[in-house]
């Protein structure tokens, strides 16, 4: 059964866009009509390069968030650079609306602690918004534990969570830990999109996993991407990749 809010479907309009210029230059944009949202997890994996956080920025933006993170309320910007992809993007949604919501990009995370603190400045705003943070400045704390914070202090659950890295703060104890905060979340009524270079995040069993690459995108089982299989490769041994590496 469809949950209320659920994001659905992504749709590409091409209509107007010059596939020699990005963001439409991308493989992805150029060969594929859309792509179907999973229920629970949606995964985008891939090569730097190849669209994925450019895809998931697009969607964040077209679906009201801040281009530079934070939730639906968040309305700041430090340095515009995100693509106008949004403008070219249709989003379907199942009846009613989500309790929740809100875009983590782990490359501008400081930019919202800091317009937190910002907002949290004025005595005529409100109770402080760092309170829904576990009331500690995100400042003040490594950049994994700020992660943290927001993980198990803000996702409230039935929301929609987009991420993009969010492994980049996180040991691998801490990414396991977030596969059980997920699998909370998700079962509270939450939909997950993540953009990952992580084999523990993308470990989530129900879910769909996108590899993008030069000639598109394609739905991949989770031990077919090739972002298992070089980890896989590696830890198998470990000594001799390395010295491969050093001796080419």
């Amino acid at each position: 059964m469809r949950s209320n809010g659920e994001l659905t479907d992504v749709f590409f309009n091409k209509t107007s866009a010059d596939f020699g210029v990005y963001p439409f230059s991308l493989p992805f944009f150029r060969k594929m009509d859309g792509l179907e949202i999973h229920p629970k997890v949606t995964y985008f994996v891939g090569e730097n390069g190849t669209g994925k956080s450019t895809l998931l920025e697009a969607i964040a933006v077209s679906l009201g968030f801040n281009p530079e993170g934070g939730s639906g309320n968040f309305n700041f910007n430090t340095r515009a650079s995100h693509s106008i992809l949004h403008k070219h993007l249709r989003t379907s949604r199942a009846p009613g609306k989500r309790r929740d919501g809100y875009f983590l990009r782990s490359e501008s995370f400081f930019n919202v602690a800091t317009e937190i603190e910002n907002l949290d400045a004025d005595p005529l705003a409100g109770p402080p918004i760092i309170n829904s943070y576990g009331g500690k400045s995100l400042h003040e704390q490594s950049h994994g534990e700020s992660f943290w914070a927001v993980f198990i202090n803000r996702f409230k659950g039935n929301g929609l969570y987009i991420l993009d890295e969010p492994e980049s703060a996180l040991s691998p104890s801490r990414q396991m830990a977030m596969l059980y905060r997920m699998h909370a979340l998700i079962s509270d009524g939450s939909q997950f999109i993540i953009a990952t270079h992580s084999p523990i995040l993308l470990a989530y069993p129900d879910s769909l996993i996108y590899e993008f690459n030069d000639d598109g995108v394609k739905v991949q089982p989770y031990q077919q991407t090739e972002l298992f299989q070089t980890y896989q490769n590696f830890l198998q041994n470990p000594v001799a990749v390395v010295n491969k590496l050093l001796d080419s």
